[in-house]
């Protein structure tokens, strides 16, 4: 499928087919499936979190998404309840506050299963960037604002590229050529390579947006 980008006013977002259109109906038809065979595995992990610690099952926390439209991304919850979110805190994985079902379930991603219902809904995508805070987005320079452009994802380029293992810098990098760039081939190649990432680290795939093999092709900031 042809990748020619067209311009949005300063911006440039892919025009393949996939991208103007059928995108969209892939994500509606794999969610609905997803939801049907994920069930099981969303269902234990709701009663564990229920069962281990005490607060509510989701979390939910006001993102930015296309066209800086906001919305709440929904996920199971991974750290203990009553605690008040800091959106300026990095949360590893060894956080004390995260508790044992939820350190596994953040390891796996599981967390962000229930995030197929945002995308049923219209608010996310399978793969795309992944949504970030408003107090983030409203600071954003017209290069990162460009990844507002497409609806955000439950993965993406950057998440199969090394996600915190890099910088956020880098991470703008990688969704900003997603957007201009995207098309069915690159999004097999993303979800074919999100279980590798989850079963072998994100550290052993982290590499510069620079010696990635998009970089030619995406025109850098400023």
């Amino acid at each position: 499928m042809h990748s020619e980008p067209i311009t949005n006013g300063a911006n440039v977002v892919s025009r393949t087919i996939w991208a103007r259109g059928l995108k969209r109906t892939c994500d509606l038809v794999l969610s609905l499936l997803g939801l049907i065979l994920l069930s099981p595995v969303l269902l234990l992990a709701m009663l564990l979190v229920k069962l281990t610690s005490p607060g509510p099952i989701f979390f939910m926390q006001v993102r930015t998404g296309r066209a800086s439209r906001e919305f709440q991304p929904c996920k199971l919850r991974t750290m203990r309840g009553g605690r008040t979110p800091d959106p300026d805190e990095l949360v590893p994985l060894d956080h004390p506050e995260i508790t044992a079902v939820g350190r596994v379930l953040r390891r796996l991603k599981i967390d962000e299963l229930p995030q197929i219902l945002n995308v049923v809904k219209g608010d996310m995508s399978l793969i795309g960037p992944r949504p970030t805070l408003p107090q983030q987005t409203r600071e954003y320079d017209d290069f990162k604002r460009q990844r507002l452009l497409v609806r955000p994802g439950v993965t993406g380029l950057a998440q199969v590229n090394g996600n915190a293992a890099i910088s956020w810098d880098e991470r703008i990098k990688y969704d900003v050529h997603y957007v201009k760039h995207h098309g069915f081939w690159m999004d097999v190649g993303i979800g074919l390579k999100t279980p590798l990432v989850l079963l072998r680290g994100e550290q052993r795939y982290a590499r510069p947006f620079d010696q990635s093999p998009y970089a030619q092709r995406t025109a850098k900031p400023g």
